[in-house]
């Protein structure tokens, strides 16, 4: 039985989407109401099982490696000041059994290669991928779902959610040969097509950013070929891996924002502050007031 320990978390990304504002911040860094974005993914992994979170990172991204760093002087000036829940709060952002693991990309050559990068730590263990845009509302229920649907049937799994059938030419779109593929479930795909056109679809269901491979994929990274955008493609090397095993979409049970995109991050900062355990009551009622 695989224990899926490692997680690979591609943060090298220049964050480009969101300049001005990280023209000098990790794009990971910017807060979703009170906690950076790769605080929710990193969290999610942990709650999951895993342990091994490997950073695929940047020469400018040595704020989010700070972030899960012990800040001793902070730490001793919070307790000076008797501010035990603020202490609380920094002390334990990443739980003692984790383990935050960096390398370098030194090229930005896309999704394959960042993994192929974090190879030497992976090893012959099977792992995940997460990307650090992706936040979801759920915690970590279908990144659980999806080990567990690993560890039962040893095939990938990717995550899929649907999408309106006039928006799937902007998707990597799943073929799961027709199946009617129910929230928390899996079942067998055949391909993943890029942005395929509305009336040659396969399906509406979209892939979603997380990931749970087997250790073959990274042979077949490292002989794939550089694809759309002149980089290595995860996507590519997933097609070369369904030829000798099988491979599953699993339908995302909960709801994704894209916090890679201005207007993705803004509806997540609605709903996760409306959900906030201290501020959501307040906030709904300024909300309401504000929408009339």
């Amino acid at each position: 039985m695989s224990s899926l320990r490692k997680v690979v978390i591609p943060v090298a990304g220049l964050g480009t989407r969101f300049l001005p504002a990280t023209k000098a911040i990790p794009k990971e860094m910017i807060t979703l109401v009170d906690e950076p974005l790769i605080q929710y993914v990193v969290r999610e992994a942990v709650s999951a099982g895993f342990t091994d979170i490997i950073l695929v990172t940047h020469s400018s991204k040595g704020a989010i490696e700070n972030h899960f760093d012990h800040n001793f002087e902070l730490e001793k000036t919070l307790a000076f000041k008797n501010k035990t829940d603020l202490l609380e709060k920094v002390g334990h952002i990443l739980p003692n059994d984790a383990n935050i693991i960096s390398v370098r990309q030194p090229q930005a050559l896309g999704l394959g290669h960042a993994v192929l990068c974090a190879a030497p730590i992976i090893g012959d263990e099977d792992f995940a991928v997460m990307l650090p845009d992706v936040i979801l509302n759920n915690d970590s229920v279908d990144l659980k779902n999806m080990a567990n649907a690993f560890r039962k049937t040893k095939h990938s799994q990717i995550m899929v959610e649907p999408v309106p059938e006039s928006e799937v030419d902007k998707y990597g779109i799943a073929d799961c040969m027709g199946a009617d593929l129910l929230p928390s479930q899996s079942c067998k795909m055949a391909a993943i097509i890029e942005k395929p056109k509305v009336t040659e679809a396969p399906s509406n269901l979209s892939v979603t950013g997380r990931y749970i491979l087997e250790n073959k994929i990274l042979n077949l990274l490292r002989v794939t070929p550089k694809g759309a955008g002149n980089e290595i493609q995860l996507t590519d090397a997933i097609a070369q891996l369904m030829e000798i095993s099988e491979v599953d979409a699993y339908c995302l049970s909960g709801e994704s924002y894209d916090c890679g995109d201005k207007l993705g991050y803004l509806k997540a900062t609605v709903q996760f502050a409306v959900q906030h355990p201290e501020l959501g009551d307040e906030f709904k009622t300024w909300l309401k007031e504000y929408s009339l």
